[in-house]
């Protein structure tokens, strides 16, 4: 049983550490990846939150020395203010509306169906934007106007619904307003850091009696399987979108979506 359970763990770390910040929804993978393996044997809502951690560790990891530098400049660095302005502002939107509609979304919108049917509309957004040969403005955070970040941080209220993916919504808005690829990716990875610190807050506080030190060895298991994988896939995705862009992301959506609903169609 404890092999097993470690095996579950070590799986759906990876599956965290792999899709949370690519476009590609790591709710629905931690779904369907969840469900096959027949993860039980703890909370799975404290479980994802933790793994969710080790994925927003492995970005301060990566990005240490310009945040560190971020903050000791902003005293007497425009741009340095430019840039926690715009992280600031960006992350308004979606923590309003998620505070607003945390058990709407909950309730309602967490359904398979739902994850599938994003999942698709998503990939097919993806390529069409892809498509458009959108100029890009903006190179760096440090350039961004506040407008801009303000703007990309509506789209991320996309991402509330559940299959939208957050760095989808993300990096899709900071295109849509004319920032380059990189630089779209580098400031879905920023914004995840306080958008899931609080999110995570939220939901240990939600289900903190749930904790079981029984599980430890489970918790620490996903969150290092996470923080390893993250750090893998982040610096594979930087170089990767700034000669290929984002469009096989698109593509793999649309067939994991239909897969998906199949799945689930299946199991009635």
């Amino acid at each position: 049983m404890i092999e097993h359970s470690f095996l579950q763990a070590l799986i759906l770390g990876i599956v965290e550490g792999v899709s949370e910040f690519l476009p590609i929804s790591s709710t629905g993978h931690l779904i369907v990846v969840g469900d096959l393996i027949g993860f039980s044997s703890m909370p799975g809502k404290v479980f994802e939150v933790v793994i969710q951690l080790g994925a927003v560790l492995a970005i301060c990891v990566l990005y240490r020395q310009r945040l560190f530098r971020v903050v000791l400049d902003a005293p007497h660095d425009p741009a340095a203010r430019t840039f926690i302005g715009a992280i600031l502002i960006a992350i308004v939107p979606a923590g309003l509306i998620g505070v607003l509609f945390h058990d709407f979304i909950v309730e309602v919108l967490f359904s398979p169906y739902v994850v599938c049917t994003t999942l698709i509309l998503g990939g097919i957004a993806i390529i069409v934007i892809e498509r458009l040969q959108l100029e890009a403005k903006f190179t760096s955070i440090e350039t961004f106007t506040m407008r801009t970040a303000l703007q990309i941080g509506f789209f991320q209220c996309m991402a509330l619904v559940p299959g939208v993916s957050r760095s989808g919504a993300t990096i899709l808005g900071a295109l849509l307003v004319g920032v380059e690829r990189k630089t779209a990716a580098e400031f879905s990875f920023f914004l995840a850091i306080p958008v899931m610190l609080g999110a995570s807050a939220v939901n240990l506080a939600e289900t903190w009696e749930l904790i079981d030190a029984a599980h430890a060895y489970i918790i620490a298991t996903g969150f290092i399987a996470a923080f390893l994988s993250a750090l893998i896939v982040v610096r594979w995705l930087l170089n990767f979108v700034s000669t290929h862009g984002y469009t096989i992301f698109g593509w793999y959506r649309i067939v994991f979506g239909g897969l998906l609903l199949v799945y689930f169609l299946a199991r009635g």
